[in-house]
């Protein structure tokens, strides 16, 4: 099952916009991507955005917040990427990707990263 869940907002959890209806969507998957923006539209923080999802994942149901997760900084051509992927790391401790929809960049890695989690997930 693959499930893009875009505007997932603070109080999902709660029922809050289309909160339920996505996370319900989220609880079949085995592997969760989550790609996060580094210069979002409305100027919010790439971090507290990453941090509040996460929250909301972890408010909605417990075992969401232990599956394996893939952190990726899409748009890595934008100046701020650099960054935001630094940050991520820092905070997280985490492996972050670099990915590019317009140019391409770090698909093929991030493909080849979710296949080999995939495996990894099935053969538990």
């Amino acid at each position: 099952v693959l499930a893009d869940i875009p505007g997932l907002i603070e109080g999902a959890h709660a029922g809050a916009g289309l909160g339920h209806e996505f996370l319900k969507h989220i609880e079949r998957t085995r592997l969760i991507v989550h790609m996060v923006e580094p210069s979002p539209a409305d100027l919010s923080d790439p971090l507290d955005n990453f941090r509040c999802i996460r929250e909301e994942l972890e408010k909605y149901n417990p075992e969401l917040a232990g599956r394996p997760e893939i952190l990726c900084v899409s748009k890595s051509e934008l100046p701020d990427a650099d960054d935001c992927a630094a940050r991520l790391r820092e905070a997280t401790g985490r492996e972050v990707l670099l990915i590019s929809g317009a140019t391409g960049s770090g698909i093929g890695e991030l493909n080849r990263i979710i296949l080999q989690q995939l495996a990894e997930v099935a053969s538990t």
